[in-house]
């Protein structure tokens, strides 16, 4: 088992280059597919805590379900924001990698430095 794990969209670029930079490195991570696997919400908030940020931050403002959602209000608890991730996981952004207890976003795909 790898000690790295990518939450990763193979139809994304960024989460392509940021596997293949782990790659690149000799490091085979624990992919999860994260639109067919969908974490819950205990495993959210432990991606968020390593993340060191909050659930807003990680939101995809582009996706249709972000207007639809009305995500933009202010007034929406994390709680709120989680369970929106939960029922649609294409507003998670992406590529995350964790190591052990940090995490970062693959935005830009050289943020996995930080790992090593």
């Amino acid at each position: 088992m790898s000690e790295f794990t990518i939450y990763h969209n193979p139809r994304c670029s960024k989460s392509r280059q940021t596997l293949q930079l782990l790659q690149d490195r000799g490091v085979e991570p624990e992919i999860v597919l994260y639109l067919e696997q969908t974490p819950d919400a205990t495993e959210l908030k432990s991606v968020l805590a390593k993340l060191g940020i909050s659930a807003r931050a990680i939101l995809r403002k582009g996706e249709d379900a972000y207007k639809d959602l009305n995500l933009s209000d202010a007034s929406l608890s994390e709680a709120d924001l989680i369970a929106a991730m939960l029922n649609h996981p294409k507003l998670i952004e992406r590529p995350i990698v964790i190591k052990g207890d940090k995490a970062v976003l693959g935005r830009p795909p050289e943020n996995i430095e930080e790992l090593f």
